[in-house]
């Protein structure tokens, strides 16, 4: 139950004023129960309790703080990896516009954890933070944010969009970014095109899987299941997946993707096939020998002097388009290309959405999408 504001201004946030008034009971007796005083008198604290929960009432945490002088302006924000670099960046770019406007950031991570996530957002709410920044977790539903909203808490969603919530929205072009994949692998003369995928509760694997499916299909590429792996969280998920490809009778010629930690295994297992030493390795291939032009064992792949990829079981060369851009990305001692986009400016575009709202912003709720460009980081 949300309370109405001074002129019609909307729904505000209830006070213990309001339990006081609901419940019957001095504001006193209110301060007493929601701080958990023991001496209060059951009747009356059931009273209190019950207004409490039918105004959706929350104890002003920044409020104790403010009394013992610490700062007031704070805005929360959830990712879902504090290691990851793609989230770093989100938060780095998202720390130094608060600071710009005189603002603490919170951050914690929900470990792509629905539960958590849940838990951790209510808390912020519990301390009273100005606003919110969620990456929300693949499988979670964000209707129990809408009383937040409602009381005057804004809220902001990056890289994925909220389930059965209005709000704004900072996206990546995932469907254009992997269209361009696979329309450069297919240029190249790719007709195996492996893809690899997270989870498929994440919203972003599912765009990406989506448009890369169907850009495949377009341009007339047989569909193979044993080269579409999804499900793979981890690294080492990724490389044991690619692993498994590449001893196929048919391997890929190509691998996209559809993260950076997936771009990692694939390249674990690619750098093991070269190594004829290494876990995985081919016995007789020598390490990083580029195979040049087509050959019977790798018909639909053509390649030029100055291409060198990773090579499949059959000795024909593989290869690499990552979705999200990284740092060692350069130094891959083979083609690497990857589908990248300004990191920092999901961060920086969702602080300034938030801060817009913060300040009273009332307009609909916007969707804005950072654009992707496809860059060859690494020839090899």
């Amino acid at each position: 139950m949300s309370t109405p504001g001074a002129g019609g201004s909307g729904p505000r946030r209830p006070t213990m004023a309001d339990v006081a008034r609901l419940a019957g009971v001095s504001l006193k007796t209110v301060s007493r129960v929601v701080n958990n005083v023991p001496t209060v008198d059951r009747e009356l604290a059931e009273r209190v309790t019950s207004a409490v929960a039918e105004l959706g009432f929350r104890r002003n945490d920044m409020a104790r703080n403010l009394r013992a002088g610490n700062t007031s302006a704070t805005v929360g924000l959830l990712i879902e990896d504090l290691a990851n670099p793609f989230y770093a960046g989100i938060a780095a770019a998202a720390a130094q516009y608060a600071l710009e406007h005189d603002t603490m950031l919170i951050t914690a991570s929900s470990e792509e954890n629905a539960g958590r996530e849940r838990a951790l957002l209510l808390e912020m709410c519990q301390r009273r933070v100005d606003g919110l920044l969620v990456v929300p977790a693949g499988d979670a539903d964000h209707v129990y944010l809408r009383p937040e909203i409602e009381r005057g808490t804004p809220v902001v969603f990056l890289d994925r969009p909220p389930r059965n919530l209005l709000a704004d929205t900072v996206l990546i072009d995932n469907a254009g970014g992997a269209r361009q994949a696979i329309e450069h692998l297919v240029a190249a003369g790719h007709e195996r095109i492996g893809v690899i995928s997270d989870w498929l509760s994440i919203s972003t694997m599912a765009e990406r899987l989506t448009a890369a499916q169907e850009a495949l299909e377009r341009a007339g590429v047989p569909y193979r299941a044993d080269l579409i792996k999804y499900g793979l969280h981890t690294v080492p998920d990724a490389q044991a997946a690619v692993t498994e490809m590449l001893a196929g009778p048919e391997p890929p010629t190509a691998i996209f993707a559809l993260n950076n930690r997936l771009t990692l295994g694939a390249l674990g297992a690619l750098d093991n096939r070269l190594r004829p030493d290494a876990p995985g390795g081919t016995p007789g291939h020598p390490p990083r020998t580029p195979h040049h032009g087509a050959t019977p064992d790798a018909p639909h792949r053509r390649t030029t002097p100055d291409t060198q990829g990773a090579m499949d079981a059959q000795g024909a060369m593989v290869e690499l388009v990552g979705f999200d851009d990284f740092e060692t990305a350069a130094f891959v001692p083979w083609r690497l290309t990857v589908v990248s986009y300004d990191v920092r400016e999901i961060g920086r575009m969702g602080a300034e959405l938030l801060f817009r709202r913060i300040a009273g912003d009332r307009s609909r709720p916007r969707k804005v999408v950072v654009p992707t460009e496809l860059i060859v980081r690494s020839v090899g």
